[in-house]
């Protein structure tokens, strides 16, 4: 892929894109644009036009009506903007309003339907976009949306990572699983990586947090959501912060160096030089345990048991958290982990059981 910046970065910082969640009036919009300017790092202003939400009855954006909010944004601050389009008609709204960035929802992303509809209305068009991961962990999701949009001639396209849904107890609205944005960048190592600290928090107390760890893992900029009066927002007031706190999250922000001198090289590599080491040891470890799921498979296959011990799987969950809580592991790795082995065992003893049978 030929794949150029969606925005060009400035020396020293990272990319910066802020704004409300919701455009919901004029002057909310200008108030809170003129303020985010004043900072001076600001490099595109965000607002929801259009909502997609889970449920109707709540506030779905005030629509076409507030992209003209945001060419007076451009006008009178000299801030670029962006919003969300989720149909060929928003997309043909925005290009008449002069809109600079658009970008693409997870609730979009997870539908391609939806994004070929898109991308078919972008077709001929040179705007950037944007195109944050699908609400569900489906790497291959995301993937075909940033081709469908490169296949429409589309050739400044850029990445969200804004989190993926978790049923069960986690502090995040959003889980953040690195991993899979690791991976999306891995794939498109041209295509720059936003985080969207915002959604993955779902609060105000982690924002820093978030976005520190994203700059860690070498992520490009921050997407955060902005408003004057967060406590008044209409849509998502828990995870909005004021200007002025923004302004002072971006100062506390460290950016780190993306290479390292040969000093640090060698540092740096011996300790990998360890973690493989490691890494070597532990799948011969999982290995030898799925020998002993197979024997444990032919077993149950004599004796007409039944594969899945519900029994035994919650009390080695509760353990093991305990055991992992020990070493500086979260109980969420835990689980993952755990499910992730303990699904392994089961393919291996189901295939067993199916043979014998």
């Amino acid at each position: 892929m030929n794949i150029g910046k969606v925005i060009q970065p400035t020396p020293g910082r990272g990319i910066v894109i802020a704004g409300p969640c919701s455009a919901e009036t004029e002057g909310q919009v200008m108030q809170c644009a003129k303020d985010l300017a004043k900072l001076g790092q600001v490099d595109l202003f965000r607002s929801g036009i259009w909502k997609p939400r889970t449920r109707p009855g709540s506030f779905e954006g005030v629509g076409k009506e507030g992209l003209s909010w945001l060419k007076r944004v451009k006008e009178e601050t000299g801030l670029r903007t962006t919003t969300e389009v989720a149909n060929a008609s928003h997309v043909y709204d925005c290009l008449k309003a002069g809109i600079d960035v658009l970008w693409i929802g997870a609730r979009t992303t997870v539908n391609p339907f939806s994004v070929q509809e898109v991308a078919d209305a972008l077709n001929g068009t040179d705007i950037p976009v944007l195109i944050k991961n699908p609400i569900n962990p489906d790497l291959g999701l995301w993937q075909g949306a940033v081709e469908r949009i490169y296949k429409a001639g589309i050739t400044r396209i850029g990445l969200i990572h804004r989190g993926f849904s978790y049923h069960g107890e986690t502090t995040y609205r959003n889980v953040p699983r690195w991993q899979l944005a690791i991976e999306m960048n891995r794939l498109f190592p041209d295509l720059q990586m936003i985080v969207d600290n915002s959604h993955i928090c779902g609060r105000r107390d982690t924002l820093l947090e978030v976005a520190q760890e994203a700059l860690n893992l070498n992520y490009d900029g921050l997407m955060t959501e902005v408003h004057p009066r967060p406590d008044e927002a209409w849509s998502d007031a828990a995870q909005q912060i004021t200007p002025a706190v923004f302004g002072e999250l971006l100062q506390n922000l460290r950016l780190r160096k993306p290479t390292v001198s040969e000093i640090e090289m060698e540092k740096l590599t011996e300790l990998r030089r360890q973690i493989d080491e490691i890494d070597t040891e532990l799948i011969g470890m999982i290995g030898r345990r799925m020998k002993l799921a197979d024997a444990i498979g032919e077993f149950k296959a004599e004796r007409n048991i039944a594969v899945l011990q519900s029994d035994r799987w919650e009390a080695i969950l509760h353990t093991a958290a305990e055991k992992g809580k020990k070493h500086g592991l979260s109980p969420e790795f835990m689980k993952q982990y755990l499910q992730a082995i303990h699904q392994e065992s089961i393919d291996h003893q189901d295939a067993i059981v199916n043979r014998r049978n």
